[in-house]
Order: structure tokens, then sequence, then C-alpha cells
């Protein structure tokens, strides 16, 4: 692109950002009522509409881990550790397994930590089968539905795949003593192996406090037009580049690195959070997996976020409306981003704006310590009680087995 184009584009987008300035204080900066049946499932109280029996099973697997590593706490899986403290004070939960609808086994996965604070997948099917084994020992629940009424948050990048690299994670697939359970994950990905059918996707864990921590006045200019902070080649694992991210992320480099639109860089800086919310448009491209942080991180901070992630399934899709808030980019066109986001009409911004304002919106996106009314918690257990009452078909006859134990990969079976 010659010289006088990028002129003529900064030109446009100077324009665009005043003009969108300008009609956000018009419009006071007005949130916009979610419509239609997403707004009510957003705001749809779980409480009174189902039980959840917490599995009380020794330390080791959950509240131990965290004391040796408190790093668990903060990094992007932390919703495992949050959603049992959750429920352990929550009016859902009932002491009684008689009454229960739900069954919650709280192994917490994805505490197996790296010097660098990475989780280490590779352990987690033996815990996960230990766990199963000591709950279907021990309680007569397991055993008459083989895990059908039980949960489990599985929020590993391929899910209960437990690998962070896709073929490897495609080649182990579903823990097999899981194919009943519900599965809570972050990983959502269209006709996937490691997408379970029924299973709840969530988004990843924010921090909330240090998101919260960082707000700027609302007033604000957006004085950026489009975003990014984070990698575009991943050199260990993909020495040969082209792997990772399928792609897509090299593609921004390449073709938007000295496109002055776009403000993207592998430095992460200090004003990151401050930064998001002076900008029109987040990129959320695909990594390892089709999700990141940015998803949460944009929808809080109000920056649309621009969805590069071939058949990627959003968290709480029924209830928050992805495809009115957010822009969609196929992978393979992604050296058309600058066209494609330019040529977004300015009364469509605004809107997406106005919707992302809506604190509802930004509530469910989080994990807050003390739980809100509307926030991630309560997304799924919305989700659970949507798919209640069971079905008859799910509790098995006397002595019926449909699970393999010995199924899997042989490492997978060794003891924990």
């Amino acid at each position: 692109m010659d010289k006088a184009t990028w002129v003529l584009l900064l030109c446009f987008c100077s324009f665009l950002i005043g003009n969108l300035r300008a009609q956000e204080i018009e419009q006071s900066e007005r949130a916009e009522r979610i419509s239609g049946a997403a707004g009510d499932v957003l705001e749809d109280n779980p409480v009174g509409r189902l039980k959840v029996y917490v599995y009380e099973i020794p330390s080791k697997y959950n509240t131990k881990r965290v004391k040796k590593d408190p790093r668990c706490l903060t990094h992007m899986f932390a919703a495992e550790v949050f959603m049992h403290r959750f429920l352990l004070k929550s009016p859902v939960r009932t002491k009684n397994p008689e009454e229960a609808d739900w069954f919650f086994v709280p192994v917490y996965t994805t505490c197996d930590l790296t010097p660098n604070g990475l989780p280490l997948p590779f352990k987690s099917p033996r815990m996960m089968r230990s766990a199963i084994q000591l709950v279907a020992s021990k309680w007569p629940y397991w055993n008459r539905t083989e895990g059908a009424d039980h949960f489990f948050v599985t929020p590993h990048d391929f899910g209960a795949c437990f690998h962070y690299q896709e073929e490897k994670a495609i080649e182990r697939g579903i823990l097999p003593l899981l194919q009943r359970a519900t599965l809570v994950q972050t990983f959502g990905q269209r006709n996937h192996v490691c997408l379970k059918e029924g299973s709840i996707t969530i988004p990843p864990y924010a921090p909330p406090q240090k998101i919260w921590a960082h707000i700027i006045p609302p007033e604000t200019p957006r004085s950026i037009f489009v975003y990014f902070r984070g990698l575009f080649y991943d050199v260990g694992n993909d020495p040969e580049g082209g792997y990772y991210a399928r792609g897509a992320r090299a593609s921004v480099w390449e073709n938007f690195k000295d496109n002055p639109l776009f403000d993207i860089s592998t430095e992460h800086p200090a004003t990151y959070y401050e930064d998001m919310q002076r900008a029109v448009f987040c990129l959320c491209p695909l990594g390892w997996a089709p999700w990141s942080p940015r998803l949460v991180e944009a929808v809080v901070f109000g920056c649309i976020p621009v969805i590069i992630a071939d058949d990627i399934v959003l968290p709480f899709a029924d209830a928050i409306p992805w495809e009115e808030i957010g822009v969609f980019v196929a992978e393979e066109d992604v050296p058309k981003l600058d066209t494609i986001l330019t040529s977004i009409p300015t009364e469509v911004i605004l809107r997406k704006q106005r919707l992302l304002a809506n604190p509802t919106m930004k509530q469910a996106m989080l994990f807050p310590q003390p739980a809100n009314p509307g926030d991630a918690f309560h997304q799924i257990l919305n989700g659970l009680a949507r798919k209640l009452p069971h079905d008859r078909s799910v509790y098995l006859k006397a002595d019926q087995k449909v699970l393999n134990w010995t199924a899997g990969p042989v490492g997978d079976l060794k003891p924990w």
C-alpha cells in the first residue's frame, strides 16, 4: 500500500474515532439492554432451580495443591478453584446427596505448574481417574449413572483431552471416565473430539480485582483503532512456524506490523489494560486453542472483540449475543483486516459499544470473590439448571456398565 493511501486511511480513521467519540458523548454512553431470549437467559437466577452436592474428597486433590503453589489462584485456568469455593457457600449447595440434582467433584487438574507458571497437564488424567475411583467406591451416586448427573471443571487448553498441543490432545481424546459427565470447560470448538456434546463453555479466568483496579474514566477517548499485545510466533513449541495459531497471528504481524492503524506488538506494557480501554477494536486471535483471556478483557473494557478463530464455541453462547457485540473474521481473511474493520458503519460500531457497556455483559465474564448476581458462577449454574430434569435413561439398571475403566493410553492408567 503506497504512502498516499496510508495518509487517506489515517485521516479516515481519525475522523471515524472522533465521530464515534462525539456520538458517544451525545448519547451519554448509555448501555443498551440485551433484547430477546439472550437477555432473559443472561439475567436468569439459578437459585431455587437446582441443588448441587459437593463431594468432600481429600485435600490432595484440591486445596492442598493451592497451598503448595498459590499461583494456581491467578492463572487463566483458576476457574476450577473458584468454582469449588463458590459452591461451598452457594445457596444451591445441599448437604443431602439424596436431594441433589447434580454432583460436583472438586479436582484441581491445572495446578501442576512449571517454573514459568504454565500448567502441565500430563498427570491430570491419572489424578482425575483417581478421584473418580474414590467417589465411585465411597458413595453410591456415581455408580447409579456412571457420572451422567455429575459435573467437572476441566479448564485446560483442550479440556478433558488434557494436553496443550492439539494433535496430542486429539490423539489422547477425552478421558473415557468422563464420557457421561457434563464438562465445564474453557475449550470450545465445533466438531472437535475434545468438545463433548452438552459441555458448558466458560470464559477463562481473569483476576477481577486486577481488572477493576485499572478502570479509567469512561469519557477517555478511544484513540487507538486496533490493539493487540501477545505472541505472533511460538518459536519454542513451533520452530518452523505456521502451526501455532494456524498461522493467523503470523499473518497479522506480517500484514500489519507497519500499518499505523494497528497498535500491535509482542511487548506487554504496564498500561495494557488502560490501552484496551482506549481502543475501538481488540484483536482476539486463536493461539494453541481457539480462545484466550483477551476475549474476557475486551468485553470488560468495552473494546469490540475481533474474533479470529474458525469454528470457535464462545462462552455462554445462549446468553451473550456474540454476533452483536463482536466482529468475526475468518482466519483466511486476516490479510484483509484493515479493509474489513474500516468498512464497518459508524452506527454499527456505536451499537456494539452500547451493548458492551451493559454491566450484565461484563459481569457474566468474570469470577468475582465474593460472587455477584449474574456473574460467571451463576451462568454456569444457569447452564446446569437448563439441563434439568435428567432424562430417566441416565440411570443405569442394576449391575449395568457403560464406561470402560481400562480404556485410554497406558500412561494414563498408572496410579496417581
